[in-house]
């Protein structure tokens, strides 16, 4: 289980997170929602232990992140950020075994057993004729996917999602949170599609000016209110199979 409890995180200028309390329950996905700038991005930067909060403090299971050694923190946590940039020469499987490196004595002592389960986890994510094509070559969706396959080969007990649906279209963004979901690895994810987290998370949480403003399942949290007063839109929220389907109104 992930507790998040008191977190605040400031700049000079503003206080970006302002003292965040919840918790993910073991295997589920639960979904951070909020506007660009709610400090969302912030929130899993301090959860993956890249910032140290100014006030309270992030534990996984029994252990405070903050306090881990950061090669125990890698085997733990995995990342899938929006954007992932890089300049060498490397193929797709060189980025995906990237994920084994915090299980290795050195980075060159790849195994057997690391690139069978690389190759499975680009089959995982359908990429699996994708092993030796350079990462340069690749789409953005097919990059996104190919982390995705990165951090299932972690084998980590805690996933980080930050926008994991940008750049893919809306079969492969499905797939995605299908494959999250079915993996029971316990996940927190930042999305941006309200629609695709009422499907599949076990409960949202959502941020407005760097605080936690609502929390629990979907069907609770997404109503026409909290997306007036978070998002400033109009909508129309009817009920599918107990989850919300949201339909938005234009701008008058």
């Amino acid at each position: 289980m992930l507790e998040i409890t008191d977190v605040s995180w400031t700049v000079p200028a503003a206080r970006i997170l302002d003292n965040i309390t919840f918790t993910v329950p073991a295997n589920s996905l639960v979904g951070l929602l909020g506007p660009n700038g709610s400090g969302k991005t912030t929130l899993l930067r301090v959860v993956a232990g890249l910032l140290r909060p100014r006030t309270g403090q992030v534990a996984l299971g029994d252990a405070t992140v903050a306090d881990l050694p950061r090669r125990v923190a890698a085997r733990r946590m995995a990342l899938l950020a929006q954007y992932a940039e890089t300049d060498l020469d490397l193929t797709a499987l060189d980025v995906v075994l990237l994920g084994r490196t915090p299980h290795q004595r050195s980075r060159w002592s790849d195994t057997d057993t690391d690139h069978a389960l690389a190759l499975a986890a680009l089959d995982r994510v359908d990429l699996g004729g994708f092993a030796h094509r350079k990462w340069q070559t690749l789409s953005g969706g097919e990059r996104q996917r190919v982390q995705l396959a990165r951090a299932f080969t972690q084998e980590p007990e805690l996933l980080l999602l930050d926008e994991p649906t940008n750049h893919l279209d809306i079969g492969h963004q499905l797939q995605l949170l299908h494959l999250v979901r079915r993996s029971q690895v316990t996940t927190l994810a930042a999305l941006h599609d309200l629609n695709l987290a009422a499907m599949f998370c076990d409960t949202v949480v959502v941020l407005h000016h760097g605080q936690v403003v609502a929390a629990g399942p979907p069907f609770t949290v997404l109503t026409t209110d909290l997306l007036e007063d978070v998002y400033g839109v109009d909508a129309d929220i009817t009920n599918h199979d107990g989850r919300p389907v949201i339909t938005y109104r234009p701008p008058s």
